[in-house]
């Protein structure tokens, strides 16, 4: 056995069920792995990831920023410099994305096939 209890932590109010709805948004994952080499400004985020618009970008960060994953740090001027950087806590899940990433790469076919079975 694993050591979690399903009866218990995934209850509403569990903050292990919480913290996997933060990381569950469909931007999530991606946002945070596009910090993993270091800050990056806001436009460097929506040319890396591919598919996401400027509005889902904002509040995925604010919202990774709100839950601690992230920092923003305004450099002023003009045109303003704002720039995105993995917390503490946020470099904590590099590991666990990584190992995501080898799953969906020796999987995604498989995925794909399912899908297109249904």
């Amino acid at each position: 056995m694993d050591g979690l209890d399903p009866g218990n932590v995934f209850l509403a109010d569990c903050p292990a069920r919480l913290a996997v709805e933060v990381i569950a948004d469909k931007w999530a994952v991606v946002v945070l792995w596009g910090l993993n080499d270091g800050p990056r400004r806001h436009t460097e985020l929506i040319t890396l990831i591919g598919g996401i618009s400027k509005k889902v970008l904002t509040q995925t960060l604010r919202r990774l920023q709100t839950n601690g994953l992230v920092t923003r740090e305004n450099f002023g001027g003009v045109p303003p410099r704002v720039e995105y950087e993995l917390t503490e806590l946020g470099r904590t899940l590099m590991g666990p994305i990584r190992m995501l990433t080898l799953w969906a790469e020796e999987n995604g076919e498989a995925v794909l096939d399912a899908q297109e079975r249904t």
